[in-house]
């Protein structure tokens, strides 16, 4: 095996010319593999320049699923467990796309989007952590990262910006011919962000985007997966074991092993259903509909944050009505909208709650109070003196609240608007053991308000038992 520079002046253009023995995932692998012979003669071939170049070869080191897929995509996704080198693919395929032989010759790409979940993990994780674009280039070839500008630019002119997914609104100015995004399923703006990425990467022949994710249940990323442009490559932890300390991976394996987030977290596997769930996908496929009948009833259900910050709860606002005819077992409800807010502040959250209320003809708010008390009523009156109100408290768990309103989906009794994508992936996340997935569960706590005033406690005295919350 030989390192090949091609006459190159610096580490970054030497190249691996070899043919690889068959079955064999890099040139790392097959040395390591290789008899001590074999191994120092390849040494001793290699001069100062080549063996300066080795460190910054990723093609030499990486492992298979780091390696961009071949053929005509636009978005490759590496879906991988915690560890399994993701971080370190994404700054080698930025690092591929920007630099070019010499300082004056540019890569591929002249203008990268750089997007995490905050502006701060872009510049911890993505540039500046361990497996972070400025450890990954060659001397000659590392950026200048300009922090008042929240960018980095490259020795050929070419650049990264910063961008952080609580700010979709950002991405509709700038324009770009390559996106790196970090962690896109644990973003609570996910489907705004990457929508208006996608007006913004427009630049150059063949815009391409990298998303870098540890998989979870999330709209956004299974419509990515489905989509025929869509390229993937995965791998579990183990994958990358020779760079993890032996201690962590015994941790985690005697705590997650065989466990739904070990599955997910460990083994880089999407999971559809939380095991348990009273909610399933299908159960929710089924539920969808294109179209609203004319409905006896139109409520706003809200579940409040405690805060309101960046850093807070969602406000989970939902809109449902329902179709009072006949025996009680006949009602039909309907799910209509998704109006829940991030990081809002009070007043902010009570003006969508009264606007959703305004947009459906809604005939009154349904607000948990738990929180806020009589404050919650208060800050809705603010906005509408009128607007009518009721203000219920929860007295049992989560799951125990969800059970009856579950079984009803189960009884084919409540419809969807399609498009609640947020909204069904937290149903899915629901046990009865309670709450499985991340954050809390706002959206689904709303819908439960919604469908318990619309078809339990206001069904008339002959209805079918179902336990109240």
């Amino acid at each position: 095996m030989k390192v090949d520079s091609g006459g190159a002046q610096g580490p970054q253009e030497a190249k691996i010319s070899t043919s690889m023995p068959q079955g064999l995932r890099s040139g790392a692998a097959w040395i390591a593999c290789a008899g001590a012979q074999v191994q120092k003669r390849f040494l001793d071939e290699l001069d100062e320049g080549e063996l300066r170049a080795l460190p910054f070869l990723f093609d030499f080191w990486a492992l298979p699923h780091q390696l961009p897929p071949e053929g005509d995509w636009r978005t490759w996704i590496i879906m991988g467990g915690r560890g399994a080198g993701k971080s370190r693919a994404g700054s080698e395929w930025v690092r591929a796309q920007v630099e070019g032989a010499g300082p004056l010759d540019p890569g591929r790409c002249r203008r990268i989007a750089l997007v995490g979940e905050t502006i701060d993990q872009v510049r911890d994780v993505m540039i500046f952590g361990d497996s972070g674009i400025m450890a990954c280039s060659p001397p000659d070839r590392r950026p200048d990262w300009q922090a008042s500008r929240k960018r980095l630019v490259w020795p050929n002119g070419a650049e990264a910006q910063v961008y952080s997914a609580h700010e979709p609104e950002v991405l509709r100015g700038p324009q770009f011919d390559g996106a790196w995004l970090d962690e896109l399923a644990k973003w609570k703006k996910a489907q705004d962000t990457w929508d208006m990425l996608q007006f913004a990467l427009r630049l150059g022949d063949d815009p391409r985007v990298c998303v870098t994710t540890t998989p979870r249940n999330v709209g956004v990323l299974k419509t990515l997966l489905a989509s025929p442009s869509t390229a993937v490559t995965q791998a579990p932890t183990e994958a990358n074991r020779a760079n993890l300390a032996e201690s962590f991976l015994e941790e985690v394996r005697s705590r997650y092993a065989g466990t739904r987030l070990g599955r997910q977290e460990l083994d880089g596997i999407m999971m559809s259903d939380a095991e348990g769930a009273l909610w399933t996908e299908a159960m929710l496929v089924a539920a969808q509909v294109d179209t609203l009948p004319e409905l006896t009833r139109v409520i706003v259900a809200v579940d409040p944050p405690v805060t309101g910050h960046e850093g807070s709860d969602e406000c989970g606002i939902i809109v449902a009505g329902v179709i009072c005819r006949g025996d009680a077992r006949d009602w039909r409800a309907y799910v209509i909208e998704d109006a829940s807010v991030s990081a809002a502040s009070p007043m902010q959250w009570a003006e969508a709650a009264i606007a959703a209320m305004e947009r459906h003809g809604a005939e009154r708010i349904v607000a948990e109070v738990n929180q806020g008390g009589d404050l919650v009523e208060a800050v809705i009156h603010q906005v509408d003196p009128m607007a009518p109100v009721k203000k219920v408290r929860a007295a049992r768990g989560k799951a125990a609240r969800a059970e009856p309103v579950a079984a009803l989906y189960e009884q084919g009794r409540v419809r969807h608007l399609r498009g609640l994508g947020q909204l069904e992936d937290q149903l899915v996340q629901m046990t009865m053991r309670g709450w499985e997935g991340a954050g809390s569960p706002d959206r689904l706590d709303a819908l439960v308000w919604a469908l318990h005033d619309l078809m339990i406690s206001a069904q008339p005295r002959n209805r079918p038992q179902v336990r109240s919350l």
